[in-house]
This record gives C-alpha cells, sequence and structure tokens, in this order.
C-alpha cells in the first residue's frame, strides 16, 4: 500500500491522495484493469498482478483509511457486512466471540445462525459494565471482542479504552465499529482498539452512490495477512469505479461530518424536552448517560445522528415519520441528504432515527417540529 505522508487530517482528506504520480492529475484516473501485464523477464512493473489483490483506485482509498485512523493497513471491501464477514470467517470452531448487546440486528441475526452451525460460541455483554464484561470474556478462548461506537439506533458511547484493558490481558482482539464517528470525530486506535470497522457506504462516501466496506489494522500482523488472503481467496474486492467514488466522497468528509455535527446537536438541543418526546437521544446532550465517554473519546463535535422516542410509542413515531417533508424516509445514514428511519417491526419501533445532512438547520427543525405536531 503505497504510504502518505504524516499530514493533518484535513489536508489527507482535502488531498485524497493526489496528485497522480504517472499524468500530475489532480483527480486521479481509474483504472479498471484487472489484469497486468509482465516485463519480458517476468517481473511485474508494479505490486498487483492481479484485480483481486486490490488494484490502484482501492490502495489509494486504503492508504488514505489507514493514515486517517493512525492504523498500520487498510483493506476495502465490497459493503460493510462483506468487511464483517470475512473477518468472522478468520474464526474457528471453538472459538469465542464476544458482541456488544443491541448492535445492528441484521448483523446479530446472522452471526448467531453463523456460530451456531460452525461451532463458534457466542455472548453478548453490555461493554459498558466491566463487572459484566470481564466476566464474559473467557481468556484463552475469546478470540474477537466487537463493539459499537456510538451504537445504531440508541446512540450508546461505550469506553473504548476500558474495553480495551480487559480484552488484552485475555488474548482477545478488540474491533471497534466506527462507521456513526468516522476518524474525524473518533479515531479507535489510538484507546487501544486493534481493529476498526467502516461501512463506508455511509458518511465516508456521503452521496448515497457507493457501496464499500473496510477494515483498518493497528498492526499488520499475522491475523492480518491471513485477512488479506482470505479477502483475496473470496474475490471480496469493489470495483475501481467504486473506489474511485468513495476517494472523490472522503475529500470532503471533514466538511461534511463537522456541518452535520452542528446541525444533529443544534437539533438535539431544541428538540430537549419537547412534548411530544420521551427523550433525545445524542451523545452531545449533556444529560446523556454515555456524554462524557463520547466527550473523551470524540473531538469536534458528537456526530449527525440521533433517534427520538416519542411518547406516544411506536404508533407516533410512526405519523411522525409519515409527515416529514425534508427528511427522507431511507435505510442509511451519513447522506448529503438527511435520513428518516421508522421501521414498526424493527429492532426498536419506538425510536424515529435521523442523519442530518447538510440542508438548513433550521428548516429541519420546522419540518421536525411540524412533524411531531402531526404524531
Amino acid at each position: 500500500m503505497p504510504a502518505l505522508p504524516h499530514l493533518s487530517r484535513d489536508t489527507l482528506l482535502a488531498q485524497g491522495g493526489g496528485p497522480d504520480p504517472a499524468t500530475g492529475a489532480l483527480a486521479v484516473p481509474i483504472h479498471p484493469a484487472v489484469t497486468f501485464a509482465r516485463d519480458p523477464d517476468g517481473a511485474l512493473r508494479s505490486p498487483i498482478g492481479y484485480g483481486r489483490e486490490g488494484q490502484d483506485n482501492l490502495r489509494r482509498v486504503e492508504a488514505l483509511l489507514a493514515a486517517l485512523e493512525g492504523g498500520a493497513d487498510a483493506l476495502l471491501f465490497p459493503s460493510g457486512s462483506a468487511a464483517a464477514t470475512n473477518l468472522l470467517l478468520t474464526l474457528r470452531p471453538g472459538d469465542h466471540l464476544l458482541l456488544q448487546r443491541g448492535m445492528y440486528y441484521e448483523f446479530l441475526d446472522w452471526i448467531g445462525r453463523y456460530a451456531a452451525a460452525h461451532g463458534i460460541a457466542l455472548d453478548q455483554v453490555d461493554p459498558s459494565d466491566p463487572a459484566a464484561l470481564a466476566a464474559a470474556l473467557r481468556p484463552g478462548r475469546t478470540r474477537l471482542v466487537w463493539i459499537e461506537t456510538p451504537s445504531n439506533p440508541h446512540w450508546r458511547s461505550i469506553d473504548i479504552a476500558a474495553v480495551a484493558a480487559l480484552s488484552r490481558p485475555a488474548g482477545a482482539t478488540l474491533l471497534v465499529d466506527s462507521t456513526a464517528a468516522t476518524p474525524v470525530l473518533t479515531r479507535p486506535i489510538e484507546h487501544g482498539a486493534d481493529l476498526v470497522l467502516h461501512s463506508a457506504t455511509k458518511a465516508l462516501n456521503g452521496h448515497d452512490d457507493v457501496m464499500a466496506g473496510a477494515l483498518v489494522c493497528a498492526r499488520a500482523d499475522p491475523a492480518w495477512d491471513a485477512l488479506r488472503a482470505l479477502r483475496y481467496a473470496s474475490g471480496a474486492v469493489p470495483a475501481a469505479a467504486e473506489a474511485w467514488l468513495l476517494l472523490r466522497g472522503m475529500r470532503t468528509l471533514a466538511l461534511r461530518v463537522g456541518r452535520a455535527s452542528h446541525s444533529a446537536a443544534r437539533l438535539a438541543a431544541a428538540l430537549d424536552g419537547h412534548p411530544a418526546l420521551e427523550r433525545v437521544l445524542y451523545p452531545g446532550l449533556p444529560a446523556d448517560p454515555g456524554h462524557a465517554v463520547a466527550a473523551r473519546q470524540m473531538r469536534g463535535g458528537f456526530g449527525g445522528l440521533l433517534s427520538l422516542q416519542l411518547r406516544g410509542g411506536p404508533p407516533a413515531a410512526g405519523r411522525a415519520a409519515a409527515a416529514l417533508t425534508l427528511f427522507h424516509r431511507a435505510t442509511s445514514f451519513g447522506s448529503c441528504s438527511s435520513l428518516a428511519e421508522w421501521r414498526a417491526n424493527g429492532p426498536a419501533p419506538e425510536l424515529l432515527r435521523l442523519s442530518v445532512g447538510l440542508e438548513d438547520p433550521a428548516e429541519l427543525l420546522a419540518d421536525l417540529q411540524q412533524a411531531l405536531a402531526a404524531a
């Protein structure tokens, strides 16, 4: 992977890995080739001989992500789920996997079935409770501890350093899903994480036109080499065009995340105490149970995601969702456009999940206020 100079986050993002060394192009070219010619002596002109190894566009994104996270290396995948799946495929029968309770429900459902079929012991725990976490760890058997902070859709903040302090002596690898925070706000490796997961479909891309995922490692050790080999064998790499679009989206990441964080904080403060709401779930609110942890781990804002718990329960949340006009009813988050999601049959039907985009925050607030009035 090409090395990037030690520059600030904002400079790394704005430069986007350019200019292209071969042409000087500031918008780096798309390299769609998946196979590469050798010289007469059989030598390759670059380290890549076949597309499954990860060609130039992928490697640029990987280099940028590793630099942003302060990691040793990164691997790009076709989706966040593909990144998670490839990591889980490195577990063996008899291994123990410890997951944060309340994670992404579709993933929990899938990994539960996978673990049962492959002889992997699986437990869920509240990682904010040190005693519960210590009791759930199985020294020598727990291979992977998996947490998400802030966690979707309740936006709970987990103390990464505290989890690392318990996981490491047990011989477990600590993975942090930092999709909601992005490396703009949190760098989990600085707090003791071994691996960082991103659904790059979300804020990293930010334009609703790319599906991708990534893993970043603190150390390029034999386990990381095995994961790279598995990605090659499974062919779990995105196409060049997707990697190019992702890199283009990341060039504005700091600006987008900063604006979304500022607007979300404004909306959360304005709606806190609203008569139609039981509570506003947002780590930036001083009364939030995880605010102190979030303030310690998140630099420059608390993210663009919040959830509203309506006093009228799921029916009221559904009516509010239907009344929104500026917030689009859509899955995913981290887009330039503001999104709202409510599912009657989801894991938290009492919540209206909001992803704040780049619109005028005063207009977004007015939309939410009229929707709550209609609920």
